[in-house]
């Protein structure tokens, strides 16, 4: 397995600190922020350092209902080559729903959203990964998400659920400690237990990142610094077994680049000293031995990643708390050469039908489905709504100069009856368009700004009156 040591993730904000930040062996960069053919300058330095570039997808979807998009999976691939990659990564969600299978809009999230533990969503799940494997040339890690919400009637934990897609796939795992963390105060579930459950020898490597609580809710910003609780769990995995890399993540309110290092000093000495005591060294050796598995991933280059080894599923009772107790191996068993059977029939529109429901109450407004906490489905809507206000001032910052204070209250309130159908630069189109239907801004100077701004963007008039009509009529469709 790759070793890749300590890193950080690349951010085109934070690029000449991750430069000359000390220690740093690799990087992750979100794919979906980058072009094959066009590689930033940063990056092209760190590699030609000899700096392992890994490339972090944010929307393939896997977790959802529909197979995966063939041109998502070739640019995916395309921006691994171009990065000399040694695998890449995606997560373990869905990221939009509705279209064809539920014969309803198609909804993006604009956010990664949980999938149902249950034996339906693993199927799809598990030939989604099939599809994807097959199609990236290199290995494919996933990561467990940070979720606000559950579902109802799941039959697996989310140890077990891991556990099985492993055995099933041979997929390797992204493990993000601060999810697990965050996942504690959401939804009740120990991280010791998930640990305890996962293939951990299936990890490629590990996420650590910051948060925030409000009001009995954890919100995963990685916005702030690594809290104390990430550390411990952190530091529980890594007495099981030493990850092959560890990486900070941090994607707003960059600190000094002084704050960032201290970061990664006290992630070293938490891997260090946890992996040493799990070893039976003695910790004065701890710091050494982490600095010696970081050296060595920087003289030596990136390792092969083989795929994890795939077992039969002998007994259910395998895959959970009992089989990985301490963290080890699973039990022998006979290698299994089959294929991963297709989903039971019917499993993708029955998952396609629960996520459409689901998505659409969270941005579009319907009833909550039954089952779902409403309150927690409320906090998750104001947050999807309050990423988008976000993103899209990042990737159309005039519309917050234009608009000043209210841009955000504009925004919200577009978003709660319009949700998000064609990415975010899309979604800022939408929005103006939406302020210019409307007669606003009341201002006429920043009303003409709006007007000339979507213009430039659009390459055509603002519609007539008929796709108004037709406009509305696909809104109200959407919140039926």
């Amino acid at each position: 397995m790759t070793e890749l040591g300590i890193g950080i993730g690349w951010r085109p904000e934070i690029a000449e600190a991750v430069e000359a930040l000390p220690g740093v062996d690799w990087v992750e960069v979100v794919a979906e922020n980058i072009c094959a053919d066009h590689l930033p300058d940063s990056l092209a330095r760190l590699r030609e350092r000899g700096v392992t570039v890994v490339p972090h997808g944010v929307s393939l979807g896997l977790g959802g209902a529909d197979r995966p998009d063939p041109a998502r999976l070739a640019a995916l691939g395309e921006k691994a080559v171009a990065l000399g990659a040694p695998l890449v990564t995606e997560h373990i969600a869905f990221v939009r729903a509705g279209g064809p299978l539920t014969a309803t809009p198609l909804l993006e999230a604009g956010h990664l959203l949980p999938v149902p533990r249950t034996r339906d969503a693993l199927d799809v799940l598990c030939e989604n990964v099939r599809i994807a494997q097959d199609a990236l040339p290199v290995p494919l890690a996933l990561e467990n998400i940070a979720a606000l919400i559950a579902w109802p009637g799941e039959e697996m934990t989310e140890g077990q659920f891991l556990a099985e897609l492993v055995e099933r796939t041979g997929v390797r795992l992204l493990v993000d400690v601060a999810n697990l963390h965050t996942n504690q105060v959401n939804r009740g579930e120990d991280p010791a237990r998930a640990l305890s459950e996962l293939p951990v020898e299936a990890i490629a490597y590990v996420h650590v990142a910051g948060g925030v609580e409000r009001d009995g809710v954890w919100h995963d910003t990685h916005a702030h610094p690594v809290p104390k609780p990430v550390l411990d769990v952190l530091a529980d995995l890594t007495s099981r077994v030493s990850p092959p890399g560890v990486l900070l993540e941090r994607d707003d309110d960059f600190p000094p680049a002084a704050e960032l290092a201290a970061e990664l000093e006290t992630i070293r000495t938490v891997v260090g000293t946890r992996s040493a005591r799990a070893k039976g060294l003695p910790p004065a050796r701890a710091e050494s031995r982490a600095r010696g598995r970081v050296g060595t991933a920087h003289a030596h280059g990136a390792r092969s990643l083989e795929p994890a080894p795939r077992r039969a599923v002998a007994d259910p009772l395998l895959i959970g708390a009992g089989a990985r107790a301490s963290g080890g191996p699973m039990p022998s068993a006979p290698v299994v050469h089959e294929p991963d059977p297709a989903p039971r029939a019917g499993a993708r529109q029955r998952l396609a039908v629960t996520q459409a429901a689901l998505l659409s109450a969270l941005v579009a407004g319907t009833p909550v489905p039954e089952g779902f906490d409403t309150r927690r489905i409320g906090v998750q809507s104001r947050a999807l709504a309050a990423k988008r206000a976000g993103v899209v001032a990042k990737v159309a910052p005039e519309l917050p100069e234009i608009l000043g204070k209210g841009f955000r209250p504009a925004f919200l309130a577009y978003a709660r009856s319009r949700p998000m159908t064609g990415g975010y630069r899309r979604d800022a189109l939408d929005f103006v368009e939406h302020l210019l239907l409307a007669d606003r801004p009341e201002d006429p100077a920043a009303r003409r700004r709006l007007t000339e701004w979507w213009q430039d963007r659009s390459g055509s008039r603002p519609p007539g009156r008929a796709t108004r009509l037709v406009r509305a009529a696909r809104h109200a469709l959407v919140r039926r």
